[in-house]
């Protein structure tokens, strides 16, 4: 076992004659599920500052109850549902487990996060549900200890970042449903699901029930409905929709002009992710861009790691054999080390600063 507090398992009626855990985590989930218990209606969020500063955001116990049911509803989870909650608390994705817990009445199983869940829990233990990070599974799947224990989770939903071309070809091998997430604080957690896995699979997200949508002049997606309190939140997500789902292409404040083309960085990472998954390169990259005096901004590919110019050439080989002139990197970095946000994500914009300005120094 990791040096985590016990596991701590609590229901909707327990939760009600349980003492306050001693361990600080366990404590500040026991204080939110009282405040709901005790009819708490408006509850302030931190979002997790992938796109911009950390910010507080209220919400309304209504908001959190629809998406707790549409959750239950699209998933088929309901009363007595067994769940690892295994995400931080703090942030909306932790605390959404917390609150279909309650709304549901499922018995909770709840850990501090770690990057192997499974290590933190009884061998014998099984669930019925749990949401995960990408880099949570893929630990599990890597681990010799917990590679073929996956189903302990029984379904599995995954989100905060995501999932790269490796950990997909391992997840189609897997017999227990996986989903991808798409959603955000301010929609209270995710709005539409993709099966990543078995013959439900899908490149296409899935809306869930009561969510109106549609798109700008941008072609960004824009949400409403009774998770946001039917306030309409706009999104910097390209989309392509399609009847009742959408295809993600990418952000829209991801996208560069070099040379009069508009190239979506997403979807390079798309293209070189394949690549590299198969050179066994499992280290983190990113597509990026610096100032060119002829192209305005010129696309690059930053991997974190050691320089390594033989590597540099063979992926660059590689990835002309697959993708047009334009859209083909026109110079590789490394950087040793990526800048984290405080939840964990690549900081793609703090990364590329540090690196160019040690280039420059």
């Amino acid at each position: 076992m990791n040096n985590f507090p016990m596991p701590w398992t609590t229901s909707l009626n327990s939760i009600k004659t349980q003492q306050r855990p001693a361990d600080p985590y366990h404590a500040k989930a026991y204080d939110f599920m009282r405040s709901w218990l005790g009819g708490q209606q408006i509850f302030t969020l931190q979002t997790s500052g992938s796109t911009g500063d950390p910010k507080p955001i209220e919400v309304r116990r209504s908001q959190l109850i629809s998406s707790a049911e549409m959750t239950g509803k699209a998933l088929d989870l309901g009363k007595g549902t067994r769940a690892l909650a295994c995400l931080n608390v703090g942030y909306i994705a932790g605390l959404m487990m917390l609150v279909r817990g309650m709304v549901l009445d499922w018995e909770l199983t709840i850990i501090e996060p770690s990057s192997n869940p499974l290590l933190d829990v009884g061998k014998n233990e099984v669930f019925d549900f749990a949401a995960l990070v990408p880099l949570q599974l893929n630990v599990v799947l890597e681990n010799d200890e917990t590679i073929d224990q996956v189903d302990r989770f029984g379904k599995i939903l995954l989100g905060g970042a995501p999932v790269d071309i490796s950990l997909q070809k391992k997840i189609a091998g897997l017999d227990i449903p996986v989903f991808q997430s798409y959603g955000m604080t301010e929609t209270v957690s995710h709005i539409a699901l993709r099966r990543l896995n078995g013959p439900e699979a899908s490149d296409a997200y899935h809306f869930l029930p009561n969510i109106t949508f549609g798109t700008d002049e941008r072609g960004c997606l824009h949400v409403s409905g009774p998770v946001t309190n039917d306030e309409i939140v706009q999104t910097n997500d390209l989309v392509e929709i399609s009847g009742n789902t959408f295809k993600w292409i990418g952000r829209a404040d991801n996208v560069i002009n070099s040379g009069g083309v508009k190239i979506v960085l997403d979807k390079i990472d798309a293209e070189v992710g394949a690549v590299l998954s198969d050179l066994n390169y499992n280290n983190a990259y990113f597509s990026w861009f610096e100032p060119d005096e002829k192209l305005g901004q010129k696309l690059v590919l930053i991997m974190e790691g050691s320089e390594n110019a033989t590597f540099a050439d063979l992926v660059f080989t590689e990835i002309r054999k697959r993708v047009s002139a334009y859209e083909t990197p026109k110079h590789v970095y490394f950087a040793r080390h990526f800048t984290k946000t405080i939840t964990d994500k690549v900081d793609k914009r703090r990364t590329a600063q540090q690196l160019f300005a040690t280039q420059n120094g």
